[in-house]
């Protein structure tokens, strides 16, 4: 098990994997399996997490599973997210994931920031901007994508070089901003997505 600092390592530990539900785990399956088919022909395991505007709940998807697969010491897992469109980096996305323990260094000033996330002081940082899922810094192929949003997931009926194409729907916390229940949501959305993760990474065997 790669460390993980303190307090993620506390949140992880919280996480109740017994409430997920079997209609969910059913959800989660073929992501569980192409990680497995992976691991056990030693390939790389490439996942890119798509939503609409990249900005919310790919990102999150991207650093949990990236946290849970070194938290399991699951080799060779690369994850990496996209949009239909590239927007920015939503700004609570970022606060919720410090406030879990994440490192989070913002390593350029433009509207489309690029952050530098750590789950410890000597992981290789995860890097957190917004893109288009075919973006340069994505896979060209041979990964899965994983559909975040029910839009993206019917308005991109074809993900070119995508070996397995996998939804796994959130419910957006963006419907929540400028609510007295915003950071309430974000947290729930992301402590949700991360549970999920961690199931997902705690049912490969290596």
């Amino acid at each position: 098990m790669q460390k993980i600092n303190q307090k993620i390592t506390t949140t992880i530990s919280n996480l109740e994997v017994d409430k997920i539900t079997n209609e969910r785990k059913l959800i989660l399956e073929p992501l569980v399996n192409f990680i497995q088919d992976k691991v056990a022909t030693d390939k790389d395991v490439n996942i890119n997490f798509i939503c609409t505007h990249n900005s919310r709940r790919s990102h999150l998807a991207q650093i949990w599973a990236q946290t849970m697969a070194a938290y399991f010491n699951i080799k060779n897992v690369r994850c990496y997210s996209g949009g239909t469109e590239a927007t920015a980096m939503f700004y609570k996305v970022v606060e919720t994931l410090k406030n879990t323990g994440f490192e989070i260094n913002k390593i350029s000033e433009t509207e489309n920031p690029i952050y530098a996330i750590k789950f410890n002081d000597n992981s290789q940082p995860i890097i957190g901007f917004s893109k288009k899922y075919e973006d340069e810094f994505n896979p060209k192929s041979e990964f899965a994508a994983i559909m975040t949003c029910s839009q993206a997931d019917v308005g991109c009926p074809f993900i070119f070089g995508a070996e397995k194409r996998i939804p796994i729907t959130y419910e957006d916390p963006k419907l929540f901003d400028g609510t007295e229940i915003q950071a309430e949501k974000y947290q729930e959305r992301s402590l949700q997505i991360a549970t999920e993760m961690l199931y997902v990474f705690s049912n490969i065997n290596k």
